[in-house]
């Protein structure tokens, strides 16, 4: 007590010091009855323990450490460290040793934290209520916070997504006219404190800006009216980024594909007016000069020369430039499969037309692929059983695109050996000429044969690269076919040599989606093949065969697939057909729950002979899951002696699917049964393929 009173009298006298002379006449330093009131009371309660004092305050710091921790999640970064300011320790007195190991108290700071979110102001009625649910709906998608679902490592964490998302959101609505609005972050304090911390992002959008005058520092074009009609914001629309960025985009394409090659699109500016709440857009375009197509050129290591490259165009010298002619002659090229890459770009020429256009010249860079390749695939069904094919090919033996292709098949019931020229884009673009050479062998239960087969083709058909709606082909058949088959004049199964020329013709219209995976669209295709066979007398017949499929898709899952196939044999009888030129039904291409070859009429031994005419009928609902997907079916058909399909007596199979897409196509396996089966008919058959069934 006497330590604490000598200081007090010091730091009294010291200010006693200090004070002028007349202040001790006037008054006295403190009164006897002021005195005794300051005095403590001896029967006051006493005062509580270390102990008791110790407990509140701890109790007072946990129920603050919350409030504490939420501050410090807005409390902006340092700019300055004073480490960074104090002078660097001699080097002789560094410390070389490792730091400690973090100790529990610094662990706990690195303990997962919880918090939650919420936006304030985004809430209207009218044009804004849809407006702000898009803001809400696209912040969502790209929150930092949003994406944190509720947790951070620490509360540096919390703080950094609740930064970045402040920018994110002033930009979002920066994006749709509020250049005026501000997000400030607060901390819900209305919560239990064991809840999670509740970040608020309070938002005051301001007024949205509309777009006053729209000016483009262009050269004059044709039509005048090119770059305006082509840009879709008007005055008065809100400035809204995407579609400013947008119709910006949409000029540049439409540019290039009306005769200027060389437009360039520069850097937007708009001058805002706060006090209207307008931007006066401005946008510099460098057009370029109006061209016409010239000439091509091309480089790297080619495939094929630039003669070549023209036949594959759909446009001519001197035709207005147009940059979906240029894309489509990337893509017929990338179709040839010759090249590895390739690219084409307009070049400015030096030429000019009679008008005063200038040319501007097509660079073509190819970097010719390899052009040998080697195939196999492989697949079962029941009643043909295992079947194996390979090919080598050479694709460019014969420049250009002139293509030589050996081919074997090995089966437990076919085996065939074929080789094969063909000329692509034979002196125009999609015309195909191939010339085969093959020898094959069949043993099926309705025949069994030796044939060889000569056939030259030329057609405009699809590829897996280039689907196209209208197809056709025409050419000739000439075989030699040595073959066994029930005869019923001498009632024995016997071999007969037969020579068959054909024309067969096809033409086809294709509205599907894809050729191995169709989900919308139609196919109709039509063959006809009129043919004479020189056996036991010349006989002249026709072979007709019209197929169609149906395809719809409900949803990304589910399509409903229909088919329909109708054939017809006229001028000649069944049995004088060789056997292998008949109509059969049954097996994985046809209707399935039979074996191949299996429906239809029988000789006596109950073998299959074929018919003259068949109608069949199939519908499949294909459920895809990912890479995955299973199919139901039912099928139906048959096959007649008459010449014209009866319709009656139908054979139905039912059965289901598995799928397995890949980026080439789906892979099948089917598993079907016959309905109402007869004796001798097999319970289950089994199908694998790649593609649909159609």
């Amino acid at each position: 007590m006497g330590a604490r009173c000598s200081k007090l009298n010091a730091i009294l006298l010291c200010g006693i010091a200090q004070l002028p002379i007349a202040a001790f006449a006037a008054q006295p330093i403190i009164d006897d009855k002021s005195f005794e009131e300051a005095l403590p009371q001896l029967d006051a309660p006493p005062m509580e323990s270390i102990e008791e004092w110790q407990k509140a305050q701890d109790a007072r710091e946990q129920a603050e450490a919350p409030r504490a921790e939420a501050d410090e999640l807005l409390a902006e970064p340092s700019a300055t460290d004073p480490l960074l300011d104090a002078p660097m320790p001699p080097i002789e007195t560094f410390d070389a040793e490792p730091p400690p190991s973090p100790t529990q108290g610094n662990d706990a700071e690195q303990q997962s934290m919880r918090y939650a979110y919420r936006i304030e102001g985004l809430a209207g009625d009218g044009e804004f209520a849809e407006l702000f649910r898009r803001i809400r709906q696209r912040f969502a998608e790209l929150s930092a916070l949003d994406d944190g679902d509720g947790r951070a490592e620490n509360r540096s964490g919390i703080q950094a997504r609740a930064r970045q998302d402040r920018q994110l959101l002033l930009d979002i609505l920066s994006g749709e006219g509020f250049f005026d609005a501000t997000v400030d972050l607060s901390v819900d304090r209305s919560g239990e404190q064991a809840q999670p911390v509740t970040l608020v992002l309070n938002v005051v959008t301001g007024k949205r800006y509309r777009l006053g005058t729209i000016a483009f520092a262009a050269a004059p074009v044709e039509p005048v009216d090119l770059i305006a009609s082509n840009f879709a914001p008007k005055t008065g629309d809100p400035i809204i980024a995407d579609e400013i960025v947008g119709a910006e985009a949409n000029v540049s394409i439409k540019l290039p594909e009306n005769g200027y090659p060389f437009a360039k699109i520069g850097q937007r500016d708009i001058l805002l007016d706060g006090e209207l709440g307008t931007g006066d857009y401005t946008l510099p375009i460098e057009t370029g000069p109006r061209s016409y197509f010239g000439t091509i050129i091309t480089e790297g290591k080619t495939a094929f020369s630039a003669n070549h490259i023209e036949v594959l165009r759909r446009f001519k010298t001197g035709d207005l430039y147009d940059a979906r002619k240029v894309d489509d002659l990337q893509a017929a090229l990338v179709a040839t499969g010759l090249l590895s890459t390739v690219s084409v770009e307009p070049v400015a020429s030096n030429e000019t037309a009679a008008d005063g256009t200038p040319y501007a010249n097509l660079l073509v860079r190819q970097e010719a692929g390899p052009p040998r390749t080697i195939a196999a695939s492989a697949g079962y069904s029941t009643g043909q059983g295992l079947r194996a094919e390979g090919s080598w090919t050479h694709r460019n033996l014969f420049p250009p695109e002139g293509a030589l292709a050996a081919n074997l098949v090995l089966g437990t019931q076919e085996q065939a050996a074929s080789v094969s020229f063909q000329r692509s884009n034979a002196g125009k673009r999609d015309r195909n000429i191939e010339i085969t050479l093959s020898a094959l062998r069949n043993d099926y239960d309705a025949f069994d044969a030796l044939t060889g087969r000569l056939a030259g083709i030329l057609s405009y058909v699809s590829t897996p690269i280039w689907q196209k709606k209208f197809t056709y082909s025409f050419g000739f058949e000439l075989l030699g076919t040595y073959e066994r088959s029930y005869n019923f004049g001498r009632n024995l199964r016997d071999r007969q040599l037969y020579y068959v020329g054909a024309l067969p013709v096809q033409a086809g219209f294709d509205t599907s989606n894809d050729l191995l995976n169709p989900t919308k669209g139609f196919r109709l295709n039509l063959r006809i093949s009129p043919e004479t066979s020189l056996g036991d007398g010349s006989r002249v017949y026709v072979r007709t065969l019209l197929d169609g499929s149906y395809y719809k898709a409900f949803n990304e899952s589910f399509v409903l697939a229909a088919r329909a196939r109708i054939g017809s044999i006229n001028g000649t009888s069944r049995n004088s057909l060789p056997p292998s030129r008949r109509y059969y039904g049954g097996g994985g291409g046809s209707v399935r729950g039979f074996g191949y070859q299996q429906l239809g009429p029988r000789d006596p031994n109950n073998d299959p002979i074929g018919g003259r005419s068949l109608n069949e009928f199939a519908i499949e609902g294909r459920y895809r899951f990912g890479n995955f997907g299973v199919v139901g079916f039912v099928d139906a058909g048959q096959v007649y002696e008459s010449s014209l399909p009866k319709f009656d007596d139908w054979r139905f199979g039912a059965g289901i699917g598995g799928r397995f897409y890949t980026n080439f196509g789906p892979m099948r396996v089917d598993v079907a049964t016959p309905i109402n089966r007869r004796p001798g008919e097999s319970r289950i058959a089994f199908y694998v393929s790649l593609g649909q069934a159609f």
